[in-house]
């Protein structure tokens, strides 16, 4: 069995049953500068404190996965050059050779699995990128959501993918994925899209409950709830779609590709919106470590 090192605050908590939300670290390595990395990993951290939950940030330091950073921890690999970006393929891999490494959705659900706990606060997911006909860019996300048995909380999939591709996916394999509050699904940035949800739930106890009868059925997967960003904090989908087709233009014409794509498009999105785009995906990670401390709480309620 794998070596997991919990943090002392997440040490706590599982000694005590107290519910735990587990958060992505590629975030902090691949999604901001340093200090703002940190200070906005705090901030989230904080969040799921401030509504009865217990954060598990998760990473790889030296060869050993860790759940949950202490403040060193976290200003380490906040500051860190050279981190790898961790998906299913190469998380085993990094461990092996006592590597440093930052974990996407996938991974983070599989080590949230590995260690117990049942819900994920992030973003957005990864999906089907644009011209995935030709590329066949689709996200390890998208398949791990279908093995995995964690809730996944996020904006829905990060609006510079082909998001009717990603949810038609999402279908196929089952994956149940849920419009919280609302009939439509939320486009990352923008609360609202053109997508009808295919399920709608208005509560966490909904939600807890949803997981809870899947695991009752033995069907394997996690649930994907799509959580719209605050209506004070989006960029309307009409605002953001020239913006997006102008980072992919300069995408293709500079040959990026594979994981490399992601942190350019949302890089220059940053700079072509100035800024307002960062601003935005604070608010939405913030707002959804909110719903996911909620869900844990109520999941703990219904542990048998």
């Amino acid at each position: 069995m794998i070596d997991i090192h919990y943090s002392p605050e997440v040490a706590d908590a599982r000694a005590e049953g107290r519910p735990l939300v587990a958060l992505e670290s590629t975030i902090i390595t691949h999604g901001m500068p340093f200090p703002q990395n940190v200070e906005t990993a705090r901030r989230v951290e904080a969040e799921i404190r401030d509504h009865g939950a217990v954060p598990a940030t998760i990473a790889i330091l030296d060869g050993r996965l860790h759940v949950g950073l202490t403040e060193d921890q976290l200003d380490r690999l906040g500051q860190a050059k050279d981190v790898a970006k961790l998906s299913r393929a190469d998380f085993a891999a990094c461990l092996a050779r006592g590597g440093n490494g930052a974990t996407t959705v996938a991974a983070t659900m599989i080590a949230a699995r590995l260690a117990g706990i049942e819900v994920f606060a992030t973003g957005g997911i990864g999906g089907v990128h644009r011209g995935a006909e030709e590329s066949f860019d689709i996200s390890a996300d998208l398949h791990e959501l279908s093995k995995t048995a964690v809730t996944v909380v996020a904006a829905g999939a990060k609006a510079i993918l082909d998001l009717p591709k990603t949810f038609e996916v999402l279908e196929t394999l089952g994956v149940p994925v849920i419009a919280y509050g609302q009939d439509m699904l939320p486009a990352f940035w923008s609360a609202t899209s053109d997508m009808p949800a295919p399920l709608r739930m208005d509560s966490a106890a909904e939600i807890a409950s949803a997981m809870r009868m899947r695991a009752a059925m033995g069907l394997d997967g996690g649930q994907l709830v799509a959580n719209p960003i605050p209506a004070e904090a989006e960029i309307p989908a009409d605002e953001l779609r020239p913006v997006i087709e102008q980072a992919l233009a300069e995408a293709e014409t500079q040959g990026i590709a594979a994981k490399s794509v992601t942190p350019f498009l949302l890089g220059r999105i940053f700079e072509l919106t100035g800024g307002r785009s960062l601003e935005s995906n604070i608010a939405l990670v913030l707002n959804n470590a909110r719903l996911g401390a909620a869900i844990a709480v109520e999941l703990g309620k219904r542990r048998g």
